[in-house]
């Protein structure tokens, strides 16, 4: 046998001794929320232990390619344990790693063409080993790719700025937010809440969570547009900020809606937050319904975003 297999199991072997072996660095997570961004450290590394979570936030593209990666250096470890074998594949060419390469794919595969196959004791074993490791890999990435597709997710369009304006005569905080798939989502419930930082009466710097109510927090058919309000009124906290508090503090907003989609029949959720950067005083929001000549109904949400001023300059 040449010592062209040698090399290559070689090779591998030093390119997994790189990745178990080498230092692990700091771990840090960088998380945003609004306009502040907050690093994370010090916490013990979890890709492997929590690889499901990883899997399931990851984006198509990334997923993909990791299960490509993952497929091809799978392929590579038993093409390397059949290279240690004494000519353990028939009719591969001797010396040729690429056909134990593709012998393997095609095993772990379960496709078994016929030209290659294994001819003896040790070829049979790593073979084994091939299959059921194809097998359970079929199995997982099954489940991971069924898990992404059925899970259910809210597809809501949020205005890019909340608004602060006199609604009914009271100072009202605004967010307008709509349903792209214009389908039915039963028994929906918005929240909305307020992420800052306050000092406390020990002087203490404590970051805060305070929910603000709103007019109306539920509607038994959510389908169009929705725009939710928290009067700030001597009950809200809001009650006597300015914009220097909201800066001071780090404000941010979270709004959150849940339904039943009566599509797929099962509960989704939305999250949006807001920076106190993003909140425009004295402003409505643009009107998007309008009825044609026909008497027909129209939305336009090429408006959906849009504001514009009103009298009133008084600070929430």
């Amino acid at each position: 046998m040449s010592d062209r297999p040698s090399r290559a199991v070689f090779a591998v072997w030093r390119a997994v001794g790189r990745i178990v072996l080498r230092p692990k660095e700091a771990p840090r997570t960088v998380v945003n929320i609004g306009e502040r961004k907050i690093v994370a450290e010090g916490l013990a590394p979890s890709f492997w232990t929590d690889l499901h979570h990883h899997a399931m936030v990851a984006s198509w593209p990334a997923f993909f390619a990791a299960l490509g990666c993952a497929f091809v250096a799978i392929n590579l470890c038993f093409a390397a344990l059949y290279a240690l074998g004494d000519a353990p594949i028939a009719n591969a060419r001797p010396g040729n790693f690429l056909d134990l390469f593709f012998f393997s794919v095609e095993t772990i595969a379960t496709v078994g063409y016929g030209d290659m196959h294994p001819r003896t004791t040790y070829g049979h074993i790593v073979a084994t080993l091939g299959t059921f490791t194809g097998i359970t890999s079929l199995a997982v990435v099954a489940g991971l790719v069924f898990t992404r597709f059925s899970r259910p997710r809210a597809r809501l369009i949020f205005a890019r700025n909340p608004i602060v304006a006199d609604h009914d005569g009271q100072r009202t905080l605004m967010i307008r937010f709509a349903n792209a798939r214009h389908n039915i989502v039963t028994d929906a419930t918005a929240k909305l809440w307020m992420l800052c930082t306050e000092r406390t009466a020990e002087g203490t710097m404590f970051r805060r969570i305070r929910r603000l109510d709103l007019v109306r927090d539920e509607s038994p058919m959510f389908a169009l547009t929705w725009t939710i309000m928290h009067r700030i009124d001597e009950t809200s906290p809001l009650r006597g900020w300015s914009l220097a508090e909201f800066a001071a503090g780090n404000a941010v907003f979270i709004v959150t809606l849940s339904g039943l989609d009566e599509t797929s029949n099962q509960i989704v959720h939305a999250r949006k937050e807001y920076a106190y950067s993003e909140i425009l005083l004295d402003h409505d929001y643009a009107d998007i319904i309008r009825v044609d000549e026909e008497g027909v109904t129209r939305l336009d949400y090429s408006r959906f975003d849009a504001t514009n001023p009103v009298g009133g300059t008084a600070p929430p």
